[in-house]
């Protein structure tokens, strides 16, 4: 493969049509004669968090726009008079700041140059609304406002959605435990997640957005028949899928837990009996799953985006519910022996109604938007190769991280046939999620549209600033998160999960295994980072080429781990394991993008890195005295210690960050508080 090689330095984008236009030389654009497929979810989650339909927009950031420096001309306007905010020296510019690209102040665009939209989303959708004629002038910043409110929707849904879903976790941890009873439910309900992803929901997740998109533009009614005929073929291949893995639920048990499994009357084979009795209640969650990501698609591409970020806040209340119920009514510290039919039933119903009260809360914004649905088909040959060509590399990076996910799960459950088995590999994995999701994601999903305006326009050099400013905007709350939690997942999990069915002596184990997860934040938050470049450059084969060295490193590492740490530790050698193969995955795909952008501020990011780690130790060394300390006073295990350490421990580490950070001239640091002020103190937000 030999890559268009330009200087990183070079801004100059070629001329030629505005990209992403019925008009754009297809020959100029090679194998990308196709919108490329936005990136997947980051895969499918263990033990059934939040569904796949469900992404992620936690704060809206406004990026930086540091002085300019005196190692680079200026490109734009003039700084304007002394204190104004572009001056040199205006309050709130970081002095050590490289420049990163501005987000207004841009001169007019030259009639050679392409200009670009940096969201295909339309604010609004209406039938009867004729196009805009070529020529004329596009929306201005107050037409806009629609999706300036979606998106504080967004934010504040997905807040609440994470916080409920933790919420989720917890009850259930407290109501089956993580001992064989919870193995089943955990291993059942992760079945649907996963069919579902390699499936249909990498796919539907990285091509009907942009094939929906493409069809707006192009067509004369605006793409309304395309939605239509691709609505119903969504639902037709869903109702298969979900038939098929319905009748195939007992050998899916056996792929995934092979070695749960024995005489009827023998715990694993009662244990077993159960797992498949649950499937069958849960593998029909594929379909409504599908459904809302099918839906979510089309109500992104009429510019509704808050409804599919509450809709799982529903979905986790229904379960912490049945979850409460089931505490009550049955009861705790089941077996799969003992538990009664009615409890299986409870769960295993009230688990699939939060999946399909989540599906169906979102039909009435679907009607509010215009779409009614007309059940139709007859997709064209082009339209079929579209979506063929679409769907090829991602298919690969999908098949890739499913099948480094069965591995893990086989291995998790073959490490112990009681406690500290896959329960606690789940449950620790659903923690790991929570710090990406609230600062990686965000991050990740205001650099997207930037970066794609960048790279199509071939400003290199600003594809660059983008990726370390995202970088290092995201690692100053990761590398505090990643190093205090590998100490303190331990009594944190103790306070928060060793009650009622679980032991703090397991749930100590489920915080140690999270802790070692959280070791691999910063290589795992890379490499996300990294993959949204490709993406950026249309390159799907490259994201899919990364995705395939990383499951093969973590297949690798994952075995290594099982064959030589005793059966009580090897859920926490596969922690281990996935990290390093996040590791690996961040050193290819750092040289394969310096042979694309030729520089990636390496020196910068490594900085801002140092200082952010060497800010840790004050921290770090303050939340194992204390742990030291607790260990005198409260009995540890328990709840008690848990909770003594977590809060003193925890607050006072990230107290001494946060002046460690202010010391050391972290400018990243200084920014977020500025942005944290400004969108929850009712600040004007300018910086």
């Amino acid at each position: 493969m030999t890559w268009p090689m330009h200087d990183a330095g070079s801004t100059t984008p070629d001329e030629g049509p505005e990209p992403g236009s019925d008009d754009t030389d297809q020959s100029q654009r090679g194998r990308h004669a196709v919108p490329d497929p936005l990136p997947p979810i980051d895969g499918p989650m263990p033990g059934g968090g939040p569904s796949p339909a469900e992404t992620t927009l936690p704060l809206a950031l406004t990026w930086p726009a540091p002085p300019p420096g005196p190692s680079r001309p200026h490109r734009g306007p003039s700084p304007g008079p002394p204190g104004s905010p572009r001056a040199p020296g205006a309050p709130g510019s970081p002095a050590d700041w490289r420049r990163v690209p501005r987000t207004t102040g841009y001169p007019p665009p030259d009639t050679r140059q392409p200009r670009f939209t940096p969201t295909p989303y339309r604010p609004e959708y209406r039938p009867d609304r004729p196009a805009r004629p070529p020529g004329a002038p596009r929306p201005t910043p107050a037409h806009r406002s629609s999706l300036v409110r979606s998106g504080a929707g967004m934010a504040v849904g997905t807040l609440v959605s994470r916080g409920t879903g933790f919420l989720r976790t917890l009850v259930l941890v407290l109501a089956v435990g993580t001992g064989s009873l919870g193995n089943a439910y955990n291993n059942a309900n992760t079945l649907p997640n996963t069919v579902y992803y390699l499936m249909l929901g990498g796919i539907f997740t990285s091509v009907v957005v942009p094939l929906l998109v493409r069809a707006a533009r192009r067509d004369p009614d605006r793409g309304e028949a395309y939605a239509q005929r691709m609505f119903a073929l969504g639902t037709l291949a869903l109702l298969a899928v979900t038939v098929l893995a319905t009748l195939l639920a007992s050998p899916l048990v056996r792929l995934y837990a092979p070695t749960i499994d024995g005489p009827p009357n023998s715990p694993l084979g009662a244990e077993h009996h159960l797992m498949v009795l649950w499937a069958y209640f849960f593998i029909p969650q594929i379909f409504f799953y599908g459904m809302s990501s099918l839906i979510g698609a089309i109500l992104n591409t009429r510019g509704r985006f808050a409804a599919p970020m509450w809709t799982p806040v529903i979905n986790n209340l229904v379960v912490i519910v049945i979850g409460g119920l089931y505490m009550v009514a049955v009861g705790t510290h089941k077996t799969p022996s003992n538990i009664s039919a009615f409890g299986v039933q409870l769960l295993g119903i009230g688990t699939t109604l939060g999946v399909v009260a989540q599906t169906v809360a979102l039909f009435p914004s679907l009607r509010a938007a215009g779409f009614r649905w007309r059940p139709t088909l007859g997709f064209r040959r082009d339209e079929v190769s579209e979506m063929g060509r679409m769907a090829g590399w991602m298919s690969v990076y999908v098949i890739t991280q499913w099948a480094g996910n069965l591995i893990v799960q086989i291995l998790a459950n073959r490490a112990s046939a009681d406690q500290n088995g896959y329960s606690a590999y789940s449950i620790a994995w659903q923690l790991f999620q929570l710090p990406y999701a609230i600062v990686g994601i965000s991050v990740i999903t205001a650099l997207l549209p930037r970066m794609s305006e960048h790279a199509s326009a071939r400003r290199y050099s600003l594809v660059r600033d983008d990726f370390s400013i995202g970088v290092r905007l995201a690692s100053v709350i990761v590398v505090p998160t990643s190093i205090y939690l590998a100490v303190l997942g331990g009594p944190m999990a103790e306070f928060l999960f060793g009650h009622v069915s679980t032991t703090p002596a397991d749930a100590r184990y489920i915080g140690e295994v999270f802790g070692l997860f959280s070791l691999g934040l910063v290589p795992y938050m890379l490499t996300q980072l990294q993959l949204r470049v490709f993406y950026s450059f249309q390159d799907s084969r490259t994201a899919a080429f990364v995705g395939l060295l990383t499951m093969v490193a973590s297949i690798a590492a994952a075995l290594i781990a099982a064959s030589v740490l005793p059966g009580r530790h090897q859920v926490a050698g596969l922690a281990v394991a996935y990290g390093f193969a996040n590791l690996v995955g961040t050193i290819a795909g750092w040289a394969l993008l310096l042979g694309r952008v030729g520089s990636l501020d390496g020196w910068a990011i490594a900085r801002s890195l140092t200082r952010m780690h060497v800010a840790t130790v004050p921290g770090l060394v303050f939340a194992l005295a204390v742990m030291a300390g607790a260990g005198h006073i409260a009995h540890n295990p328990g709840a008690v210690y848990g909770l003594v350490v977590t809060v003193v421990g925890g607050g006072g580490a990230f107290g001494l960050y946060a002046l460690c950070a202010r010391s050391l001239r972290v400018a990243e640091f200084g920014f977020l508080m500025k942005t944290m002020a400004a969108r929850f103190g009712g600040q004007s937000g300018r910086h």
